[in-house]
C-alpha cells in the first residue's frame, strides 16, 4: 500500500502535501494536543529532570492532577520516563526520553512561528468572532 503524500521535513516543502488521517507526520501533533504536554515536555527540556511537586512549582498553574495526567500521557507516547529511586520516603522524577528531547528542535520552531504571528492569529479570531463566526458555529453559506 502506498504511503499518503506527507512533507518529511520543512527543507522539502511539498506544493500539495495531502495530510491525509494516516499520514505519519500527524502523530506529532497528536503527542502534544492537549494544553499542558507541550509546556511540560518543554520545562523538562529546559529544567532536567524533575519531581512532580518540581515541576508544579516551575510550571505555575498546573494543579498536580494536571500535571500527573500529562505525565502519564507523556510517559505513554514514550516522550518522558519515569523514574523511581528506592529511597525512604519513596522518590520519583520525570525525564524526556531521546524521543521528547528529539520534539523540542520542532516546538522551539513552533514557538518562534507563533511569536512572528500571533498578532494575526488573534486579529483573525476577533474579527470572526465579531462576525458571530466562531469555531463550530454554522458555516457561511453566502
Amino acid at each position: 500500500m502506498e504511503q499518503p503524500n506527507c512533507p518529511q521535513d520543512a527543507t522539502h516543502a511539498d506544493p500539495d502535501p495531502a495530510y491525509t488521517s494516516d499520514c505519519q507526520a500527524r502523530v506529532a501533533f497528536e503527542v502534544l494536543a492537549n494544553r499542558w504536554d507541550s509546556v511540560v515536555v518543554y520545562t523538562l527540556g529546559a529544567a532536567g529532570p524533575m519531581r512532580p511537586r518540581a515541576l508544579v512549582a516551575r510550571i505555575g498553574g498546573i494543579s498536580p492532577k494536571v500535571l500527573n495526567d500529562s505525565l502519564r500521557r507523556l510517559e505513554y507516547n514514550g516522550l518522558v520516563e519515569r523514574r523511581t529511586y528506592a529511597e525512604a520516603p519513596p522518590r520519583v522524577d520525570y525525564a524526556l526520553t531521546e524521543a521528547g528531547t528529539a520534539l523540542l528542535v520542532p516546538m522551539r520552531a513552533m514557538g518562534a512561528w507563533a511569536m512572528r504571528y500571533k498578532d494575526q492569529v488573534l486579529a483573525a479570531q476577533e474579527r470572526s468572532e465579531a462576525r458571530g463566526r466562531a469555531p463550530g458555529g454554522a458555516a457561511d453559506t453566502a
